[in-house]
């Protein structure tokens, strides 16, 4: 291996592969000549693309990368995520509904916001009163104005999006755009050098290909992290259950409403997605198989299909089954594990594209001078993503513990057997004070405090007795309900935004790619 590490290889595409190439490609030391990037791709294996759910981060993504937001939504059938609504997790009623909004909470004490919501909007859900975008949710807006410079808007938001698009424009947009070789080819095996290090990767038609980094992005093969470095893979599978998906894609009529916020729906044995976009609704079936089998979970998701769209026609369904859980260490000599590789959560919360930008923006802003500094990098690597996916684990066994549902499944979910030590710790801790930084210290915390607050209050967890409200608070509040109703008569249908949008624009023409 070079001392200076100027050749990252990629082996795998998808998302997570296309990602990590247009981020590196046009970072700095790319953009001055000291990095080239090459991507090794083989013909025949499909991406799994049921990853249509974004964070926040995804702006800034697109931003660094190079691509207009107008590109990026009419290429990949994109809408608008503003948060998730979360329907039947208490205890299954109707009326059993609330959201985790992108916007946090006024900045104000969270114990005076606590005191001022039960005072002065005891009516109001705790999402409700904390952001005017629960109301922006209720009525399927867009988060911005047309006129708007792009990836700023008047609330928090993110995208919805179609995953193979998705990686069809970036793949497009990586070779053509940014530099970044594609080498079609099936990797069959690595070369290692002297001191052990992966030196190069032996694919069957290109022979070897030589690098300084590799970037394993091979999904839930992990074909270098575990196949060639023999990396551990961690099951938190005694935490989360769930481990089968359903998976179904349903056209929708033209003019048809387009939800802002992805819907979470339980069922007996697990949970239902609902994503929207302009031209359907991708519809998924989430569950554990020790407590439902393939055939019910089918009935339960066609079942749900018929409910909120009784016209529409009986699609096929695609069965996925995963691990739950993620391996001991992410950096391993001079492989980095990004995406599916890394591991795999069910996809409550989107947490599998956020953690791929994480693990971008941490190799581009400590990219490794030169191969003796790497095992600096990977051992602080390693702890900060361990410590992210514990976070990951807890912050959504966090939906389960605090749910009321009696069938078999919930009341094994809230096993004390099967629940983190430190989410009971903080669950106790939240009886006396509600959740903050002192719970989520680390910069850039993949779950906030306050996101921990939209879960714990809007499941109907007590506000802690004895708290104070304050004048500041209760203004605050008070500018909420204002703001909410001014941004429900400024901002426009997301429907009405995204069919101009494609009027104007068009899907973006795909593009010959260089391959080498």
């Amino acid at each position: 291996m070079n001392s200076v590490v100027e050749r990252v290889v990629i082996v795998g595409g998808g998302t997570a592969g296309w990602l990590a190439a247009s981020r590196l490609a046009n970072s700095p030391r790319a953009r001055s000549g000291g990095l080239r990037v090459t991507l090794i791709e083989a013909p025949d294996i499909p991406i799994i693309g049921v990853g249509e759910g974004t964070w926040p981060t995804m702006r800034a993504t697109l931003s660094a990368i190079g691509l207009s937001e107008a590109e990026f939504l009419t290429a990949c059938d994109g809408s608008f995520k503003q948060g998730s609504r979360f329907d039947g997790w208490v205890d299954g009623t109707p009326e059993d509904r609330y959201y985790h909004p992108f916007t946090s909470p006024p900045a104000a004490a969270t114990k005076a916001l606590l005191a001022a919501w039960r005072a002065t909007a005891p009516d109001l859900s705790f999402a409700a009163a904390m952001s005017p975008q629960a109301h922006v949710c209720d009525h399927d807006l867009a988060p911005r104005q047309r006129t708007m410079p792009d990836y700023q808007g008047a609330a928090n938001y993110a995208y919805h999006l179609d995953a193979g698009k998705f990686a069809a424009l970036l793949t497009s947009h990586a070779t053509q755009r940014l530099g970044v070789a594609h080498v079609v080819a099936h990797v069959t095996g690595v070369r290692r050098g002297e001191d052990d290090a992966i030196a190069a990767v032996v694919t069957r038609e290109r022979g070897e290909i030589a690098g300084d980094l590799f970037i394993d992005c091979t999904g839930l093969a992990g074909v270098l992290i575990g196949g060639e470095l023999d990396v551990d893979w961690i099951d938190r599978s005694d935490t989360l259950f769930n481990d089968r998906a359903l998976a179904a894609q349903v056209p929708v009529a033209p003019g048809s409403a387009i939800a802002s916020q992805t819907v979470s729906t339980a069922h007996e044995a697990g949970w239902i997605w609902d994503i929207g976009l302009p031209s359907r609704r991708g519809i998924g079936c989430v569950y554990a198989s020790r407590f439902m089998d393939d055939a019910e979970a089918e009935a339960t998701l066609r079942a749900y299909i018929a409910r909120v769209l009784p016209d529409a026609p009986v699609m096929p369904v695609r069965r996925l089954a995963f691990p739950t859980g993620h391996r001991a260490r992410f950096w391993q000599g001079n492989c980095i594990a990004i995406g599916l590789s890394a591991g795999f959560i069910e996809p409550l919360e989107a947490s599998a594209i956020v953690l791929i930008e994480l693990s971008l923006n941490a190799l581009i802003d400590n990219f490794p001078a030169d191969a003796a500094a790497m095992p600096i990098h990977a051992g602080r690597f390693n702890a900060l993503f361990r410590y992210r996916w514990d976070r990951i684990v807890e912050f959504l066994k966090l939906h389960y513990v605090l749910s009321r549902r009696q069938e078999p499944y919930w009341l094994a979910q809230r096993n004390p057997a099967h629940i983190p030590p430190r989410l009971a710790e903080m669950l106790a801790l939240w009886r006396d004070q509600p959740p903050s930084t002192w719970d989520f210290p680390q910069v850039d915390e993949i779950f906030s405090a306050e996101s921990h607050q939209y879960i714990l209050y809007g499941m109907g967890h007590p506000v802690p007795a004895g708290l104070q409200s304050n004048d500041k608070a209760g203004a605050m509040l008070m500018q909420n309900r204002q703001r909410a109703r001014a941004l429900a008569a400024a901002l426009p249908a997301n429907r009405d935004y995204l069919d101009m949008l494609h009027a104007e624009h068009g899907a973006a023409a795909p593009r010959h790619e260089r391959r080498v």
